[in-house]
C-alpha cells in the first residue's frame, strides 16, 4: 500500500510541474535531413504565395507545401535574417554578405550583393545579424553598424554604436536596439534616441521588444525577466500567475494577442497579455528539441519554430489539441468522462485521470487493459472493463466481483438503485447498497453482445447489434429475466447491419446504413427521422452520437465528423469541414466521441485522444493558394524551364507576347504544382485541365504533376486548381504557352506554298490563253469556211427539201402498209376462226346419231366454205409485217435459225405488244401455254433473268 501510494504521489508531483492548456496542437517537425539543410535555423517567413522561407546555416531554404529547396549565397556563408518584399525579392542577412535574392524571369533564384555598397571599412564585415523594412527604408544590423538603404540600393545612413550593439527588435514599425553602452535605444529619422537609462538593460541581453499598449513597451530579457517602459520610466513586471522563464531567444507576437517565447532549455511558452500561462511546449511535451531561435507565424495561424536542429510546425489555430503520449496519454482512446474539474481517459492500456485546472496527468492504479466506458456514480465512477467491473475513487480502480467483460451501465429509471450493464453476452444487473455496488445476477432470456444500450421514457431496454438488429426488451417484475421483441429489415429497418442506438434530445433514435431511423410504436415498425435525418445524406451511417447541455449534437461518420449547432428555433446549422482534419487520427474500431462540457468534447483516437473546444477558435483556416511549382520539358530529358517565383506577366517573363514558345519538336511539357498550405501533404487535392485540348477539368487527384506529349501546334493554358482538407476551392493558377508548327506548316512555309500557288496559277493561265487564241483562231477558220459553204447548202437544201416530199410519200406508203398488215392480222384471225367453226361443226356431224341434224350441219358447212374469202395465210402475214417491222421477221430467223415457226408467231406477236391473253386466243392456246412458250424463247434467246423479254423483242 505504501508503494502504491508514492508512486502515486510521485506521478501527481511529476505531472503538476507543468501547467498549460489541455493537450497539444497538431503538429510537424522537419528534421535537417529532410530539408537538405544545415541544423541551425535563424529566420522564418511566408512569401504572398505562402512559400515559406528559412534563414538556414547552408543559406535559404524553401518550402512549397510539398517539398524543400535550399539556395546558397555566393561566400556559401551563413544565413542570419530574411525579409520578403511583395515583389518577390528575398532580402537577407548573412556571415560577411547582405543583399537580396530576386527571381529572374524564368524564375530561377539570383542573388544581388549590396555589400559593394557599403563604406570602405566595412567592405570585410564579419556578421549582419538583422534584415527589417522601416517605412521605405532596408535597415540591415550588425554588431559594429547599422546600415540604412533606400528602396533603390542607395546607403543613406550608417549608425555606429558607442559601445556593440547587441540586440535589434521591430514592433509596431518601430525599430528598437540595445547598445552595451547606451542601453535600449530607437530609431527616430534617422537617428539613434535612447529609450530607457535602466542599467539592466545595457548589461542583459534584450530579447524582445513588444508593444503592450500605446506608449508602453514590454522588454523580454535573455535571463527571462520582463519589464514595462512608459513615460514615467521602467520597472519590472512578473504576473503572480507568470511562469519562470529563463535563456529566452526570442519573442512573437501573435495575431490573438498572445505571446510566443522561445527559449534555449526549455522549448516554447504561449502566454496571455496577462501573463497567465497558455502552453507550455518542450522535448517532453510534444517538441523534438528544446532549443528555439527562431519564431513565426503563417498567414493560416500556425507557428513555426526554427530550433537548433530542425524545425517544427503547430496548428495552434485549430480548435483541437491532441492528448497522446506527449500528454501522457497511452494506448488507443475509447471513452472519456469529466468528473467535477477532473477528466478520466480510457484506453486500450490504461485508464488515466486529468486532473483540475492544470491538467496535471497521472495513471488511474489498478484500471490496466481495455476499457470501454464510464459512468458517474456518487464521489466516483463506474468502470466498464475487458475484466468486469470497477469502481473509480480518485486515482485508484477496485474490481467487483461478478462478471467479465462489461461494455456499459445506464441506470434504469423504475429504481436508480440499479445498474443495467451491457455485456459480451447479455445483460447484468448492479445495486447500489450503502456507499459500494454488487452485482446481483446476469438476467436470462438475452445473450447477445449488448455494446450500446438505451432506455426509453416507457422503460423499454433498446440493444443494437452490429450485424444482426435491433432488440427491444422488457424487463420482469422480478427482475430476473427479459421478454425480447426483435427487429430486422422486415420491420421497416433498410439493413441488420450497423444499427445504433442512442438518446439525443430525450428521444431514442437508431443510425443505419441509410440514415436515421425512430421507432413507432402504433406500426410496431422503423420510420426515417425528420428531425436529424435532413442534415446527412440519405446512405450516411453515423457510428457515434453525443449531445451536449446546449442540445449542439456532435458525431462522427463513415469519412466524416463533425457538429450540428443548434439554433434559437430549433433548428440546427451543420459543421464538418473543420472536423476534416481530424479524421485520420480517430479510432477506427470502436469509434466515439465523449462529452465532456457545454461545447467541449474528446473524440477517440488511435493514439489517445482529440480535445475539441469550439471557444478557441471554430473558423476554418484561410485558403492557401494553388501553385504552379515548376514548368519541364521532357523530351529527351526533364530540362527546367521555369520556376514559379516571378509575380510578372507571363509573357514577359520569356520576353514573348505569347509567353513561352516550344518548337514542334519540343511539346513535351511536364507542370508541378503544390498547394503552400502546410502539414497536408497528403490531404490537399488537384484537378487541372490544358485549354487548347481538354474542355472539362479532371477528376480530383492528390497528384502534384501532369505531363502532356506530342502536342500540336497552337496556344494553351495550363489550369490547375485545388482543393485543401477544409474543402475549400482556390481559384486555378494558369500557365500560357505556345506551340509552334512544324517547319512545313509554318507561316513561312504557308507562303512559299502561295507563292507556289500564284506561280503554277500563272503558267496555267498562260497555257489556258495560248489554247484559246489557237482555238479562236480555228473557229475563225471554221466560220470563214461555212460561210463558204451556206451557198452550197442552200442548193443541198433544195435538194434534201425534194427528198423529204419524197419520204413523205414513202412514210404515207408505209403507213398503208402498216393498216394493210393490221387488216391482213384481222383477217387471218378471222379465216382461222371461221375454219375453227367448221371442224368442230364437222366433229359434230360425225358424233350425232340424226341424220336429218348432219344433214342441216353439212348444209351450214357447205355454205361456210362457199362463203370463206380467198385470203391469203400466215406468208401474206409476214410479208405485211416485215414491211412495217423493218423486215423483223427475217432478220430475227437469221440471228436465232433454231426457233420453230410457234416462237417466230410469239415473237412477231410481242413485237405487235400483244397482251398474254390476246396472244392465247391467236395462238389458240392457254394463258398458262402462252408462259411456257416465253420461257422457252428465253432460254433460245439466251436472256438473263433481269432481261425483260417483250422490251429486247422491241428493241431487236
Amino acid at each position: 500500500m505504501k508503494k502504491v501510494t508514492f508512486s502515486l504521489l510521485f506521478l501527481l508531483y511529476v505531472s503538476s510541474a507543468y501547467t498549460q492548456e489541455l493537450g497539444f496542437p497538431f503538429s510537424k517537425y522537419f528534421s535537417s535531413k529532410e530539408y537538405n539543410g544545415g541544423i541551425q535555423n535563424y529566420a522564418i517567413s511566408q512569401d504572398q504565395n505562402g512559400i515559406m522561407y528559412v534563414a538556414n546555416n547552408f543559406g535559404l531554404l524553401e518550402y512549397d507545401g510539398t517539398r524543400w529547396n535550399r539556395y546558397p549565397i555566393p561566400n556559401s556563408t551563413k544565413i542570419r535574417d530574411l525579409f520578403i518584399e511583395t515583389n518577390g525579392r528575398i532580402f537577407i542577412a548573412a556571415q560577411g554578405q547582405l543583399g537580396y535574392f530576386r527571381p529572374n524571369k524564368q524564375g530561377f533564384f539570383e542573388f544581388i550583393s549590396w555589400t559593394p555598397r557599403l563604406p570602405l571599412q566595412y567592405q570585410n564585415i564579419e556578421e549582419v545579424w538583422k534584415i527589417y523594412k522601416i517605412s521605405n527604408l532596408y535597415v540591415f544590423c550588425s554588431f559594429k553598424a547599422i546600415f540604412i538603404f533606400d528602396q533603390s540600393g542607395n546607403l543613406e545612413k550608417t549608425l555606429e554604436p558607442i559601445g556593440v550593439f547587441n540586440s535589434f527588435h521591430v514592433s509596431n514599425n518601430q525599430f528598437y536596439f540595445q547598445d552595451t553602452e547606451v542601453g535600449l535605444m530607437r530609431l527616430e529619422q534617422q537617428e539613434a534616441v535612447q529609450l530607457t537609462q535602466t542599467e539592466i538593460l545595457r548589461q542583459d541581453l534584450v530579447s524582445g521588444v513588444l508593444e503592450k499598449t500605446p506608449g508602453e513597451l514590454m522588454i523580454f530579457t535573455e535571463k527571462g525577466d520582463v519589464f514595462l517602459n512608459t513615460q514615467l520610466g521602467t520597472k519590472k513586471w512578473q504576473p503572480y500567475e507568470m511562469p519562470n522563464l529563463n535563456k529566452v531567444n526570442v519573442v512573437l507576437r501573435l495575431r490573438n494577442g498572445n505571446i510566443a517565447i522561445g527559449t534555449q532549455y526549455d522549448g516554447l511558452y504561449i502566454l496571455k497579455e496577462n501573463g497567465l500561462l497558455e502552453m507550455h511546449m518542450n522535448l517532453q511535451r510534444g517538441l523534438n528539441n528544446n532549443t528555439i531561435i527562431s519564431l513565426f507565424e503563417d498567414k493560416a495561424g500556425n507557428i513555426w519554430l526554427g530550433h537548433n536542429n530542425g524545425i517544427s510546425l503547430l496548428e495552434i489555430s485549430l480548435p483541437f489539441r491532441i492528448l497522446g503520449p506527449d500528454s501522457g496519454i497511452f494506448g488507443t482512446g475509447y471513452a472519456a468522462k469529466q468528473v467535477g474539474e477532473d477528466i478520466y481517459l480510457a484506453t486500450n492500456v490504461q485508464v488515466s485521470k486529468i486532473s483540475g485546472p492544470d491538467h496535471a496527468v497521472s495513471k488511474v492504479i489498478n484500471a490496466e487493459g481495455q476499457s470501454y466506458s464510464f459512468h458517474n456514480i456518487e464521489n466516483g465512477l463506474l468502470l466498464a472493463h475487458n475484466e468486469g467491473a470497477f469502481v473509480i475513487y480518485n486515482n485508484l480502480a477496485s474490481r467487483l466481483d461478478g462478471i467479465n467483460g462489461l461494455w456499459t451501465y445506464i441506470t434504469l429509471k423504475q429504481n436508480p438503485n440499479l445498474l443495467l450493464a451491457g455485456t459480451y453476452n447479455g445483460l447484468a444487473l448492479f445495486e447500489k447498497q450503502g456507499e459500494n455496488y454488487k452485482f446481483l445476477r446476469v438476467l436470462k432470456g438475452f445473450d447477445e453482445s449488448a455494446r450500446l444500450i438505451q432506455q426509453d421514457e416507457q422503460g423499454h431496454i433498446w440493444v443494437s447489434h452490429g450485424y444482426k438488429g435491433i432488440f427491444k426488451i422488457q424487463l420482469s417484475e422480478d427482475l430476473t429475466e427479459v421478454n425480447v421483441r426483435f427487429f430486422n429489415n422486415k420491420d421497416g429497418l433498410p439493413t441488420n447491419l450497423l444499427n445504433s442506438v442512442w438518446k439525443i434530445g430525450g428521444r431514442i433514435i437508431f443510425t443505419t446504413e441509410y440514415g436515421i431511423y425512430v421507432y413507432n410504436p402504433e406500426t410496431d415498425r422503423f420510420e426515417k427521422d425528420e428531425l436529424i435525418n435532413p442534415y446527412f445524406e440519405h446512405d450516411f451511417l453515423i457510428t457515434s452520437l453525443v449531445e451536449d447541455p446546449v442540445g449542439n449534437i456532435y458525431y462522427i461518420g463513415l469519412y466524416e465528423a463533425g457538429v450540428l449547432e443548434k439554433q434559437m428555433d430549433g433548428t440546427y446549422i451543420k459543421i464538418k469541414e473543420l472536423f476534416n482534419k481530424i479524421i485520420p487520427f480517430l479510432n477506427d474500431d470502436l469509434q466515439n466521441v465523449s462529452l465532456l462540457k457545454s461545447n467541449e468534447v474528446l473524440y477517440a483516437a488511435n493514439e489517445g485522444f482529440i480535445w475539441y473546444k469550439k471557444d478557441i477558435n471554430k473558423s476554418i483556416p484561410a485558403a492557401f493558394p494553388t501553385f504552379i511549382r515548376a514548368v519541364y520539358l521532357t523530351k529527351p530529358t526533364d530540362s527546367l524551364l521555369f520556376l514559379g517565383k516571378n509575380t510578372t506577366r507571363m509573357e514577359e517573363n520569356f520576353g514573348t507576347d505569347e509567353g513561352l514558345v516550344l518548337a514542334y519538336n519540343q511539346a513535351d511539357i511536364r507542370f508541378e504544382y503544390t498547394n503552400t498550405i502546410p502539414n497536408n501533404e497528403n490531404t490537399t487535392q488537384f484537378r487541372f485541365k490544358l485549354e487548347g485540348l481538354e474542355d472539362e477539368f479532371s477528376e480530383w487527384t492528390s497528384k502534384r504533376d501532369k505531363a502532356y506529349t506530342n502536342l500540336r501546334e497552337g496556344k494553351y493554358t495550363f489550369h490547375v486548381q485545388s482543393k485543401d482538407i477544409y474543402e475549400q476551392l482556390v481559384e486555378a493558377n494558369t500557365f500560357s504557352f505556345t506551340v509552334l508548327p512544324p517547319w512545313y506548316r509554318s507561316n513561312a512555309a504557308w507562303f512559299i506554298y502561295l507563292l507556289c500557288f500564284i506561280g503554277f496559277g500563272a503558267i496555267t493561265f498562260n497555257r489556258v490563253d495560248k489554247l484559246y487564241q489557237k482555238k479562236t483562231k480555228a473557229i475563225t477558220a471554221k466560220q470563214r469556211k461555212e460561210l463558204e459553204e451556206k451557198s452550197t447548202d442552200l442548193a443541198q437544201s433544195k435538194r434534201e427539201l425534194e427528198k423529204l416530199k419524197t419520204e413523205k410519200l414513202e412514210t404515207e406508203i408505209q403507213g398503208k402498209n402498216k393498216e394493210l398488215a393490221s387488216a391482213t392480222m384481222h383477217l387471218l384471225n378471222k379465216n382461222g376462226f371461221i375454219d375453227q367453226t367448221k371442224n368442230q361443226l364437222t366433229q359434230i356431224i360425225k358424233k350425232s346419231q340424226s341424220e336429218e341434224v348432219k344433214n342441216e350441219l353439212q348444209k351450214v358447212i357447205n355454205s361456210i366454205s362457199k362463203n370463206i374469202a380467198e385470203d391469203k395465210d400466215w406468208e401474206q402475214f409476214e410479208i405485211h409485217f416485215d414491211q412495217v417491222h423493218g423486215d423483223f421477221m427475217n432478220r430475227f430467223k437469221k440471228a436465232y435459225p433454231t426457233i420453230s415457226p410457234q416462237e417466230i408467231k410469239l415473237s412477231a406477236y410481242l413485237r405487235m405488244n400483244l397482251s398474254t391473253k390476246e396472244i392465247a386466243y391467236l395462238m389458240n392456246i392457254s394463258t398458262r401455254g402462252v408462259e411456257i412458250s416465253r420461257y422457252r424463247l428465253r432460254k433460245k434467246l439466251n436472256l438473263e433473268r433481269s432481261d425483260n423479254l417483250q422490251e429486247f423483242i422491241l428493241k431487236f
